[in-house]
């Protein structure tokens, strides 16, 4: 069938009432499908997109043709003085400050590039556990600096329990309640994981709370989960012993020097 072309007419908005040339009348849809009504171009609302998700085949490539990565690795992380993977290239200017490089790993680490411009600063690279720091190539330059390399050994003790024929001891890396000597500064973990019915404490007096003494904090975590007895040993600390929680007579001395 034919039609006028209706260059001339008028037409009124479904959504609206207002009037219109009949030419900007234009079709509204809903989740793709026409709804019959015409609607002014200016008052029209598009179709939701999310309508069509899976519907559309979308492109999006992610990888580069003929990619030029960085091929100076080092060189980029020596230029912008941060490296994210390895303790390489670490630059501070402070006009007081402190730089510090802390490892608390069981394991072997290499610390390199470390350099600290202060006027007043020190650049310290700190090794916890049992673990060996190798530091190259660390460098401070200030009015008033230092570059310290320390190293903080723990030592670790093993705990057993045997019975002599006198009743329960503590038995410390095989020796029947020996006295041991700790110095201070240092840290020392008891490991009672084989001997986990008898955790292992300390005090100021023979045989602890047994004794009529009480249970000795300064400087010590209880980890119930690992069954260990960790002391950092405090500078003056007395001379100490160690217990069983649960059961007197277990124990022997601790010396501090």
């Amino acid at each position: 069938m034919s039609y006028a072309k209706a260059k001339y007419a008028f037409g009124f908005c479904d959504k609206t009432g207002f009037r219109y040339p009949l030419k900007d009348l234009v079709p509204e849809y809903n989740n793709g499908v026409k709804t019959g009504f015409l609607v002014g171009r200016d008052v029209v609302d598009p179709d939701q997109p999310q309508n069509f998700l899976g519907r559309v085949k979308i492109n999006d490539p992610q990888s580069l043709r003929n990619p030029r990565p960085d091929r100076s690795l080092e060189e980029s992380r020596a230029l912008y003085g941060f490296n994210p993977v390895g303790n390489q290239g670490t630059l501070l200017t402070a006009s007081v400050g402190r730089v510090t490089v802390s490892i608390s790993e069981t394991d072997t680490n290499l610390v390199s590039g470390v350099v600290a411009n202060a006027l007043i600063g020190s650049v310290a690279v700190n090794s916890d556990e049992d673990a060996a720091a190798t530091p190259t190539g660390s460098a401070a330059t200030a009015s008033v600096g230092s570059v310290t390399v320390s190293t903080t050994t723990v030592t670790v003790y093993t705990v057993t329990v045997a019975n002599p024929g006198s009743g329960n001891k503590y038995y410390i890396d095989g020796a029947l309640q020996p006295t041991l000597t700790l110095s201070e500064g240092q840290t020392y973990t008891f490991n009672w994981s084989a001997a986990t019915g008898h955790p292992l404490r300390f005090s100021t007096t023979s045989d602890g709370t047994h004794g009529g003494g009480s249970e000795y904090t300064t400087g010590v975590t209880i980890n119930t989960g690992a069954y260990t007895s960790t002391i950092t040993v405090a500078n003056g600390a007395p001379t100490l012993y160690y217990y069983c929680q649960f059961h007197s007579g277990m124990g022997g001395q601790l010396n501090t020097t």
